[in-house]
């Protein structure tokens, strides 16, 4: 839309945008994985969060934590810098254990 001056002001919409469609409530989902997939990246990366909070909320370092969970510093990195794809539902389960937090299960029925 022009302006009293000739300039284009933005609207807010953009030519060729796709419209804004509703979340599934799994962004895993929305991005096309395939739904088996998209729950288990929605379960990790939930799991992930929590131990991370878990962690920066003790001021501890890497290699601190490293030594608490068990596991190498490059491997506590890998956790906090988000990389998903190295970590399964149960290593994640007994990383928070050793931090002393119990996961709990809730399951919903979908249609």
């Amino acid at each position: 839309m022009a302006t009293r001056s000739g300039t284009m002001k933005k609207t807010g919409v953009q030519r060729g945008a796709s419209p804004v469609k509703r979340s599934s409530g799994n962004v895993f989902a929305d991005l096309g994985f395939d739904e088996e997939e998209a729950e288990h990246l929605r379960i990790r990366s939930a799991l992930m969060a929590a131990l991370s909070k878990r962690l920066r909320d003790s001021n501890l370092t890497q290699a601190v934590a490293a030594e608490l969970l068990g596991v190498s510093q490059p491997r506590v990195s890998d956790l906090v810098r988000g990389k998903i794809e190295l970590f399964s539902i149960d290593s994640l389960v007994d990383m928070l254990n050793r931090v002393g937090v119990r996961v709990d299960v809730r399951t919903t029925v979908v249609n």
